[in-house]
């Protein structure tokens, strides 16, 4: 779990992290190095300009902002300004308008922009050189002519993971949300890894970070809003009770925690830049930093530091107060609350560890199956050896030579063998070892029981977990090399065939029984879906396979798939029937035998969907699919998912809408139905067209057995489809319509329905056939 706790920066544990757009993390120290300036019309300054940059850089930092400035800068700059001077650069200062700001050039093969030189972190990302204050100028003077030049002026940060951009506002890295919960599991686990001995907290004194004094005053005052330690007098001249600061709260500064105070560093104390070109701000103090005496802080919404977060908004997938609902730009976006979607993630990513940990098993398993081939191959490498020994010997002198080449042959065979296994062990465990330090670090946080710190890493927590899943590939868990050694020796040829002895290759063999992947095979209404494998350890080539299938009735197989492929899905067969598959191989050398016979049973009734790949392009679907309505004021058909060729099958659909009295149809119809007129006026379709008074039987544009009763709105009509019986029957209200008689030939049929712009419609499925139905209301012609 240590690699998912390390800066990707500094390549060190996480310090006062923060949380990039890109759902990535980086130490807030660390974000200041790598943040660069985007002036506005850097590419159009003059040369000399450009090459007396440096000169000008010296003097601009010569005029310090005020201390109110400063103050107000602070926040963005989390204190220490060594390191953000360093990391940011430039000032305000006299001379040319252009004088002040540095160039960026942009490299568009790594996608970072720095400055040069530029130093490198221990992860190979570039960082920004450290820029030494001025002579006479105070380090709170040059961090907030830092800060006041990253305020003014156009800034973004390159995410160092993903390579992502991010702009910066007025706020600069205060705009991003600090990671707490990241923090508390970093904290705990340094803690469990033990402090130093005979350290103690209680000597340790934390620093003013704005002080111009040396050595600097003890802190007397902790700004939970700006994060950021203050001595008395600098609290009266940087941080005074009113303006904007009047609704800050003033809290009395905690201990350092343990490490820091282990290490023994003064700038862990104090606040000061640290080896890697950070500073240690105060965040990390007051977050409950002190081993466990202070309680934890939890994250506030940047917009409204005083309120706590509330509610989750899923539009920007970030958690928001109730003030960013009222007044915020989140005010119409759709929200819910923080417990449910804390319940809800959690949910999540606990299903998707299932799968990382199940594949985590089967790695280890593949291990030991690994290290036992290894041991196979040994012995059965000794083994050969000695055979080809004792036969070699036994033909006197003349095989001396060709027993050297031979030998040979054996020992590239059998470090290839072992090269092969050896990678894919080392492969394996580098794959095993991540994903466990993954599951590890993802329990850490689902232990969390902060659900707006969890929010904001889940959803990348989830995504990493999924690929870390399907990076076990379909082959990934199976050896490349069996240890037999495909190798046999003739000893019986003459004296004279010596000098053309060699090996002889195992003749070509019919493959071998394909094995069902049963947790892999399933159905779904009137669909099944097969899977297979080649046994392991298998010599003989496959060229392909042949499934076959019976008829739903315990009747003959038939082929239904020829091919490489050794997963298949079978569309169109008949509901409530059981079906028997089975799968052999085959190759150059014949047919191999069956597998066992996989039984398979198809859904009792019918669950679909309108098909928005079969209607007409006027048809408007909505509901998952479930409600259809059309654009034009002519007819139009859309057809169902299902396919029905054999059984007693019943869907209803619900008037939602009814205007002008217009005539809907309802029926059955083949794909090749005419999609642009009225459902029953080809000889592709059998349907019920109904206007609100009467229904007629319509089939080849002849339209029969008119019937009393009509549709309104809230109406609903059931189809019933027979294919047992022969007969296609209606209902409006539960009232049978007209007779039941269907002649049709055999075949696939799907339910269809055609409407205009009048009419919208919703499909039930999934209905058992009725039994205690109405007869129907006879009508003359």
């Amino acid at each position: 779990m240590e690699e998912e706790l390390k800066c990707p920066v500094c390549g060190s544990l996480f310090r006062e992290p923060i949380i990039l757009p890109c759902s990535h993390n980086v130490c807030l120290p660390c974000a200041r190095t790598i943040a660069v300036q985007t002036p506005d019309g850097e590419q159009h300054l003059p040369p000399p300009l450009l090459h007396s940059r440096g000169s000008a850089l010296s003097s601009g930092a010569a005029a310090a902002p005020p201390l109110d400035q400063e103050a107000a800068a602070g926040p963005a700059c989390g204190g220490a300004g060594g390191s953000a001077a360093g990391g940011l650069g430039g000032g305000a200062g006299g001379g040319s308008d252009h004088a002040d700001k540095l160039s960026l050039y942009s490299e568009t093969d790594s996608g970072y922009g720095s400055y040069t030189p530029s130093l490198k972190s221990p992860n190979g990302v570039r960082v920004l050189p450290m820029v030494p204050a001025p002579p006479g100028s105070s380090a709170a003077a040059a961090r907030g002519a830092a800060c006041s030049s990253l305020s003014s002026s156009s800034s973004s940060i390159t995410c160092p993971q993903c390579h992502r951009s991010a702009s910066l506002d007025h706020r600069g890295l205060r705009g991003f949300q600090r990671n707490r919960l990241l923090e508390a599991i970093v904290q705990r686990y340094q803690q469990g890894r033990g402090a130093a001995p005979g350290t103690s907290a209680a000597t340790a004194v934390a620093i003013c970070q704005l002080c111009d004094r040396t050595p600097p005053e003890p802190a007397a005052t902790l700004c939970e809003q700006c994060d950021v330690l203050y001595c008395a007098a600098c609290q009266l001249k940087c941080h005074p009770s009113r303006g904007p600061f009047a609704k800050h709260r003033l809290v009395q500064p905690p201990p350092p925690p343990p490490s820091e105070v282990a290490s023994g560093s003064p700038g862990a104390v104090q606040g000061a830049p640290s080896g890697s070109g950070g500073c240690k701000s105060p965040g990390a103090t007051g977050a409950g930093a002190a081993g466990g005496n202070t309680a934890r802080k939890y994250p506030t919404c940047p917009e409204h530091e005083m309120e706590n977060y509330s509610m989750y908004c899923l539009s920007c997938r970030t958690p928001v107060c109730y003030l960013c609902l009222e007044e915020g730009r989140h005010g119409k976006h759709e929200v819910k609350p923080l417990g449910a979607m804390w319940k809800q993630h959690k949910a999540q990513l606990s299903q998707a560890l299932n799968g990382v940990s199940d594949k985590a098993k089967e790695a280890k398993e593949f291990l030991v199956q690994l290290k036992n081939i290894l041991q196979q191959i040994q012995e059965n490498g000794l083994d050969y050896e000695a055979c080809l020994v004792a036969q070699c010997d036994a033909l006197v002198d003349a095989l001396t030579r060709q027993k050297a080449k031979l030998l040979t042959k054996v020992t590239k065979e059998r470090e290839h063998k072992l090269k092969m296994v050896w990678d894919q062990i080392n492969h394996c465990t580098l794959k095993l070892r991540q994903s466990t330090g993954l599951m590890e670090y993802c329990l850490e946080v689902i232990k969390e029981n902060d659900p707006a710190g969890f929010l904001q890493i889940s959803d990348a927590l989830i995504k990493r977990v999924q690929v870390s899943q399907e990076q076990w590939v379909k082959g990934a868990l199976e050896p490349k090399v069996s240890a037999e050694f495909e190798l046999t020796l003739d000893s019986e040829p003459l004296l004279q065939a010596i000098h053309q002895l060699d090996f002889i290759q195992m003749k070509c063999r019919v493959p071998p029984v394909p094995l069902l992947q049963l947790e892999k095979c399933c159905t779904r209404n009137n669909s099944v879906t097969l899977a297979w494998r080649t046994p392991p350890f298998t010599h003989s080539p496959v060229d392909g396979y042949i499934l076959e299938l019976d008829d739903g009735d315990g009747g003959q197989f038939r082929e239904v798939y020829v091919g490489k492929e050794t997963l298949c899905t079978i569309d169109g067969l008949h509901f409530n029937s059981t079906y028997n598959a089975r799968v052999k191989a085959f190759n150059s050398s014949g047919v191999g035998p069956y597998s066992k016979t996989v039984v398979l049973q198809t859904s009792d009734v019918a669950w679909f969907t309108f098909d928005p790949n079969s209607g007409h392009r006027d048809i408007i679907l909505s509901n998952d699919n479930q409600t259809a309505t059309c654009s034009s004021y002519d007819d139009r058909v859309v057809l169902g998912t299902a396919a029905f060729s054999k059984g007693a099958h019943y869907w209803e659909l619900h008037v939602d809408r009814y205007d002008n009295h217009p005539d809907p149809a309802f029926g059955v119809a083949r794909a090749s139905v005419v999609k642009d007129m009225m459902l029953g006026k080809d000889d592709k379709a059998w349907a019920m067209y109904v206007d609100n008074n009467r229904s007629w039987f319509m089939h080849c544009n002849s339209h029969t057995n008119r019937t009393e009763g009509g549709v309104c709105k809230g109406a609903t009509v059931g189809v019933l489809l027979d294919l047992n019986k022969h007969t296609l029957t209606f209902f409006i209200n539960g009232q049978q319509q007209g007779p039941t008689a269907f002649s049709h030939v055999d075949g696939v049929f799907m339910p269809a329905l055609s409407l205009n712009r009048n009419v919208q419609v919703t499909l039930h499925t999934g209905l058992e056939v009725p039994t205690n139905l109405g007869r129907p209301k006879l009508s003359g012609n």
